[in-house]
């Protein structure tokens, strides 16, 4: 589990492919790793993602992880080029002050930015969202305005929603700018995207009571709560 509030930035010093994947190499990244051990998970880009080798010391610390070809598909990191800055944070320990949002680091999708407009020392960016599919449906009734969402790993709130345009919006004070990858990247990149995982549990919950054995309960409520409204309005 993670916060998605950002530790560090790495960056990306070699790319081996294999066919079932590739081998990303993340120097300059001694900071998160003097607690470090083989198999630990680290979020990358937003990406939750397993220490197979590291050294702290070497070339200002690295390390190694290993990205499935679901991985590459379902996120930007196939996309990475040796240079590129990545996000990094550390698996949330149970001592730490929790400030973000719950976030898994498995991310759902990609989506594009479309917009970048200043408004002060902050910046606005906008994000579309793909086509829904059948194998990968629409997020937008998880994205809700002041509601969270992870970009690239990052906590973030949610400024404004339009669901006939696929796009959300956030905003960047300077402070978050600088210590992110998200303000460094250009119009028609593309960010990985974690929607608020508490949404999912209620959806799933609330689809189970009506189509599950708990299909009458809820039912029952529902008409109690009708009949009820009507009675006071003197309906009933």
């Amino acid at each position: 589990m993670f916060t998605g509030l950002i530790e560090h930035l790495g960056f990306v010093s070699s790319i081996e492919h294999d066919s079932g994947g590739c081998t990303l190499t993340i120097a300059d990244s001694a900071p998160i790793l003097s607690d470090c051990h083989i198999g630990d998970s680290i979020a990358v880009n937003g990406a939750c993602l397993t220490v197979t080798e590291f050294d702290k010391q070497e070339n200002g610390g690295w390390f190694k992880v290993w990205l499935a070809n679901e991985t590459l598909d379902r996120t930007d990191l196939g996309e990475r080029k040796v240079g590129d800055q990545l996000n990094l944070e550390r698996a949330m320990g149970a001592h730490v002050r929790f400030g973000g949002h719950f976030v898994q680091a498995h991310v759902d999708t990609t989506a594009t930015i479309v917009g970048q407009t200043p408004d002060g020392d902050s910046l606005r960016l906008l994000f579309q969202l793909p086509e829904p599919t059948p194998e990968r449906p629409s997020l937008l009734p998880y994205l809700i305005p002041k509601g969270y969402v992870a970009i690239d790993g990052t906590s973030l709130t949610i400024t404004g929603v339009d669901d006939s345009r696929r796009t959300f919006g956030v905003m960047l004070i300077t402070h978050t700018q600088e210590k992110i990858t998200l303000s460094k990247k250009s119009i028609g990149a593309k960010v990985n995207i974690e929607v608020d995982m508490v949404g999912k549990f209620v959806e799933k919950s609330v689809h189970a009571a009506l189509s599950g054995g708990g299909g009458d309960t809820m039912k029952t409520y529902v008409e109690r709560i009708v009949e009820d409204v009507l009675a006071k309005k003197g309906i009933l």
